[in-house]
């Protein structure tokens, strides 16, 4: 099947002043060493980032690998890079991702939270997860650019996610990338099953939830359990699913999106990747 598509109009923004919104998926965290064809897409996608908006100043990331009681925010000013998995090989323990924190952006992430009446507190011991390193190593690998964690609240639905990044839309028109990194599809009992051929279902409930997107039928979207097909067997639990609600809200009505990577790893990782512009 094709995976990519053309990267010539993914930057092309109805507004050149705001930045898009990037939803990733970061599949296993060996995907930082087995890149596939996604890793270097991002990596492209990346470089046409930094091109077109030179004067960005920083990032701010959702990964489900930090879910938190509440709405918690990274104001750590040099989070370590935390290998927070176990079983895989040495050579992924010794990468790192050496960002900085961004303390006074953190603060204004607080700010905007706070002004849409969401309750939030500051972290300023917080790691960074493999659930942002990892994909953030190809989509910015030189690191230069400081990264700021919102976790995802344990108990948050759909749509209380998607106000999550309704609430920080602002950013994007203040040098900031918006990042939700979650999986399209995320069975960990299929995936250490050792599936090598692509499984049908994370094709057929990858492609739906593209339809969804690309018609901005968010209302449909926020009923994909009951309405995706294959909805329990594509996740089991949500967390890795929830992020994609972050960077809708975040991209707001009428965002067009970009599909970067329709790549299926390891049988039943769907790594898909979008751009959200308008």
């Amino acid at each position: 099947m094709e995976n990519t598509v053309s990267l010539t109009t993914s930057l092309h923004t109805a507004d050149a002043r705001r930045l898009p919104v990037l939803f990733v998926s970061h599949g296993s965290p060996m995907f930082a060493l087995e890149a596939g064809a996604t890793g270097p897409v991002l990596t492209q996608w990346g470089k046409e980032l930094r091109a077109q908006f030179p004067q960005l100043r920083g990032m701010v990331i959702m990964s489900p690998h930090w879910m938190a009681q509440g709405v918690q925010v990274m104001s750590n000013p040099q989070p370590a890079t935390w290998h927070d998995f176990g079983g895989f090989p040495r050579a992924l323990y010794q990468l790192q991702y050496p960002a900085s924190g961004f303390p006074a952006l953190a603060h204004e992430v607080l700010d905007l939270l706070q002004q849409a009446g969401i309750a939030a507190t500051a972290d300023a011991q917080r790691p960074m997860d493999h659930g942002a390193w990892v994909p953030l190593m190809h989509v910015l690998p030189e690191a230069d650019v400081p990264v700021v964690q919102v976790a995802l609240p344990a108990h948050a639905d759909a749509r209380g996610v998607y106000a999550l990044g309704r609430a920080l839309q602002r950013l994007r028109e203040q040098d900031v990338l918006i990042v939700a990194s979650g999986s399209m599809t995320h069975n960990l009992r299929e995936f250490f099953g050792g599936a090598q051929e692509t499984a049908d279902y994370v094709v057929q409930f990858s492609r739906w939830v593209e339809k969804q997107v690309q018609a901005g039928e968010i209302d449909t979207l926020f009923d994909w359990q009951l309405r995706a097909p294959h909805a329990l067997r594509a996740h089991p639990s949500d967390e890795h699913f929830l992020p994609l609600y972050f960077a809708l809200g975040a991209g707001g009505e009428n965002a067009k999106a970009h599909y970067l990577s329709r790549e299926v790893m390891y049988g039943t990782l769907a790594m898909d990747a979008f751009a959200l512009q308008n």
